[in-house]
């Protein structure tokens, strides 16, 4: 029992994370647990988590999903998964953290500092940002910040963000953990994680969506850009350790 005590409060976290924003739950717990377990346990444990996340999140948000703005997200990260793979192979991982936490980084002070409001984007934008998404999956394992980047840039609600997000790390996640079953990733070491952990990840969600239920949504988007900004600069930050 000892030994996933650790784990599941990293998981507990991260689920707070997710349950808050609707993003961030593999950029958080993945750098720490990666610290305690071996990577072919975490990835597959990180991805059923957040299928569960994902299904408890849909669930509390099915009133604002709407599939019509996540379809173009979903079907353009599927072109883009196969060049993130050739990146992978061919890019150092350290340049593609770094490019990624260059942008994430200066994405929240574009956001401060330019009328947005004004900003009507095109739906081909949704195309390209599941594109990046799809690149970024097949590269790094984190598809999460061009969708959240471009849903930041929506006139749409709190909830509609959210619903957008989680119904795209729903569908993504649950390919995902299928391709892992059927190559033999998810073992018995994997499935015994999910029993011990998923208390504290339900915890870690309701806390999450409670504190979330309590937030403006001018709050909302705020909190979101100093979650890119921080993620940006852990990055970097790893990027530049090697």
């Amino acid at each position: 029992m000892y030994e996933y005590f650790l784990p599941c409060l990293i998981i507990a976290f991260a689920g707070f994370t997710q349950g808050f924003s609707g993003f961030a739950f593999v950029l958080v717990a993945l750098p720490w647990l990666t610290l305690l377990l071996p990577i072919k346990t975490v990835v597959p444990l990180l991805n059923l988590m957040l299928c569960c996340i994902s299904l408890i999140l849909l669930v509390q948000l099915r009133r604002y999903l709407q599939w019509s703005k996540i379809t173009p997200l979903l079907l353009a990260s599927l072109c883009g998964i196969p060049l993130g793979v050739y990146f992978l192979k061919t890019v150092a991982p350290w340049k593609l953290e770094l490019l990624l936490g260059a942008v994430l980084i200066s994405f929240p002070f574009y956001y401060r500092y330019t009328n947005l409001s004004a900003l009507r984007l095109h739906p081909g934008w949704a195309y390209l940002a599941g594109f990046c998404a799809g690149c970024l999956g097949g590269s790094l394992g984190t598809s999460g910040p061009p969708i959240v980047i471009y849903a930041a840039l929506q006139p749409w609600d709190k909830d509609e963000i959210k619903a957008t997000l989680v119904g795209f790390f729903f569908i993504t996640s649950l390919v995902t953990c299928g391709f892992q079953a059927y190559s033999g990733l998810v073992t018995a070491k994997v499935v015994t994680m999910v029993f011990w952990s998923f208390p504290f990840l339900a915890l870690g969600v309701f806390c999450g969506s409670f504190c979330y239920a309590k937030t403006a949504s001018g709050n909302y988007r705020r909190a979101i850009m100093a979650m890119l900004l921080a993620l940006g600069l852990l990055l970097v930050g790893k990027a530049a350790l090697g």
